[in-house]
């Protein structure tokens, strides 16, 4: 299944195992970005998509002590040509990295996928790794952040426009609106309504305020945004893991007025840091920084041809 180092074994993951992945992934986020951003929930709701076979797309490597095993390592094929993978820093070295990517890569082909690529903070032990496999830069992301206690400057709605948090009958709305978007830019396929949900709607201590829209005349949701509260060293951050407009509505400013209410929502609701993500195929780097937002992180996907 996995050619690993003496000491170690492996076996697909159970439900049971998403805390000690979290463990995992959070000591090599510290290492590599110096704090930690995954959280169970995450891990959570991306297992509980109706689509996501835990047992045939995932893989742990566990290392045996005096007092039983322990997860040190963890992949996955997550569907769409997008893994994720990570060694814990007190076993990297041992190859168990490199034996990942290569499952990786053979599980991707087995699904009949053409790539697998995940994404890695620039210049971390990972980012090196994935280059001397032959990865290839597919594209950069960019973590912002909205700095100290500065706020989105507000923009006023065209007549007729409402911003407020989403209700239940326009959920569906919502996830049409953000796929629509999304696939403009993205290779993939379209994301199922459940599978959204799952992640969304699904996700442990979801509340409706979490999903914001901005309605037109007619009452239709022309942009969504989804935000949710993360942890951090020093209280809570309101972060929008999905900010998307309607492509016949753009340049109306409905983005910035989103992006205000979601961010003063969040503040609302305790957090005392906002901050997003976005990468080079959207173009959206330019109106974060336009509103003041700065980058604190850069990550690479990288990824590599499994077809012959």
């Amino acid at each position: 299944m996995i050619d690993l180092p003496a000491g170690y074994t492996a076996r697909p993951l159970v439900p049971t195992d998403a805390a000690a992945v979290v463990a995992v992934m959070a000591a090599q986020q510290l290492r590599d970005v110096g704090e930690v951003a995954i959280e169970l929930a995450d891990i959570e709701s991306d297992w509980a998509r109706p689509s996501f076979d835990l047992g045939a797309q995932t893989i742990g490597v566990l290392s045996g002590t005096a007092t039983g095993e322990v997860l040190v390592g963890y992949a996955e094929v997550s569907g769409s040509s997008r893994g994720d993978a990570c060694v814990h820093p007190d076993h990297e070295g041992r190859g168990i990295g490199t034996a990942l990517a290569a499952w990786m890569r053979r599980r991707a082909r087995e699904r009949g996928e053409e790539w697998i690529g995940m994404p890695v903070p620039a210049g971390s032990a990972g980012d090196r790794l994935l280059a001397a496999l032959g990865y290839e830069v597919r594209w950069d992301s960019w973590v912002l952040a909205l700095p100290g206690d500065a706020v989105v400057p507000p923009r006023d709605l065209p007549t007729g426009y409402a911003v407020r948090e989403a209700r239940p009958e326009e959920y569906e709305q919502c996830w049409t609106v953000k796929e629509d978007a999304f696939l403009e830019w993205s290779a993939r396929e379209r994301e199922s309504y459940a599978d959204w949900a799952a992640t969304v709607l699904g996700r442990p201590g979801f509340a409706p305020w979490n999903l914001r829209v901005v309605l037109d005349s007619d009452g239709s949701v022309v942009a969504m945004a989804h935000v949710v509260l993360a942890p951090i060293t020093d209280g809570l951050e309101g972060y929008i893991g999905s900010l998307a407009t309607r492509a016949d509505q753009r340049g109306r400013g409905l983005a910035q007025a989103l992006l205000a209410d979601a961010f003063a929502t969040a503040r609302a609701h305790g957090a005392v840091r906002c901050a997003l993500d976005t990468d080079s195929r959207t173009g959206a780097l330019g109106l974060y920084e336009k509103v003041g937002m700065v980058v604190t992180q850069t990550w690479r996907h990288r990824g590599i041809r499994v077809t012959a």
